[in-house]
């Protein structure tokens, strides 16, 4: 699907993959940012560079502000991970079944998350292995509901016949941050970073420029019943490679918490999704040096 020229609407457009995603889009296209817009700086970074800014509020169910036709493309990104079962369900599931009903777009993509498969060790996890609850030590809500708006998504594209992609997306960082920033940030102000027991903590980082890149295929790829692929990075690489990573580059000297109460390995094969949208073009060494030149260029090092 050639994105130019379309009406792509982009929910959950102030977090942090649905800012660089809104940005890049609006570069040839018409795209209309859902989201609350508590934060009155992001909206107008996002209106300076020609994006429609459309005050939504997934909880009360009140989409008006949002086009019911000529709409080419959705990207859902809305979340919510307030710990509350009634409002993350309501968002994060019901949410995403509201917005596919009623724009009716050609195409949905649903962003979906790694953390609904049942954990695996460190082997790696393909899009027919089972579902569980692999958050629920730090985010007691999040797998679940993530769960639940996969199957709502589901229905809702069967029911208003709109090909479908519901993209796993695994760790993502770039510019605008990420997981590993937080880590960094650790790292700075002298925390231990926890990692599991089981180690290393093995994930598919990918950063935000793939994930760009890979929209056009992962919308081209959209069908009834929906497509499933994993949305991550193709270098296996752990929190402690990483940490010792960021420390090579800023001086800071990495610790680690080795607990049961963090997250453990969620490593996937992204064999489908490269088959679908090609090779990603930033390694992760690369990628989490730009992220630190853009959000904290003052620990950065002499190359």
């Amino acid at each position: 699907m050639a994105l130019e020229g379309k009406r792509i609407v982009v929910s959950g457009a102030t977090g942090q993959v649905g800012v660089p995603v809104a940005l890049a889009l609006a570069q040839g296209n018409e795209v209309i940012a859902a989201a609350r817009f508590a934060d009155p700086a992001v909206r107008e970074r996002l209106e300076a560079a020609g994006v429609t800014c459309a005050v939504v509020d997934l909880a009360g169910g009140d989409l008006s502000a949002l086009p019911r036709d000529g709409v080419d493309a959705v990207c859902n990104f809305a979340v919510a991970k307030s710990g509350r079962w009634d409002l993350d369900l309501r968002i994060t599931a019901e949410g995403a079944g509201d917005l596919l009903a009623w724009c009716r777009p050609a195409r949905f993509l649903h962003c979906s998350t790694t953390g609904v498969y049942k954990p695996k060790g460190h082997d790696a996890i393909v899009e027919t292995d089972p579902l569980g609850d692999n958050h629920a030590v730090m985010l007691p809500t999040y797998s679940i509901a993530k769960v639940a708006a996969e199957t709502v998504v589901r229905f809702a594209a069967r029911h208003h016949d709109v090909p479908t992609t519901i993209a796993r997306l695994s760790v993502p960082y770039g510019d605008n941050g990420g997981w590993p920033l937080f880590h960094l940030l650790m790292m700075q102000g002298g925390m231990p970073v926890p990692v599991h027991v089981d180690a290393p903590s093995i994930y598919n980082p990918i950063h935000e420029d793939d994930i760009v890149a890979s929209i056009p295929a992962l919308l081209d790829a959209a069908s009834l019943p929906a497509t499933v692929v994993n949305w991550g990075g193709p270098e296996a690489v752990s929190v402690e490679e990483w940490c010792a990573y960021l420390g090579e580059l800023t001086g800071l000297t990495p610790s680690f918490e080795t607990t049961a109460d963090t997250l453990e390995s969620v490593h996937v094969d992204t064999t489908r999704l490269q088959e679908l949208a090609g090779p990603c073009r930033v390694p992760w060494r690369d990628g989490m040096r730009r992220m630190v030149a853009a959000q904290a260029p003052e620990l950065l090092g002499d190359p």
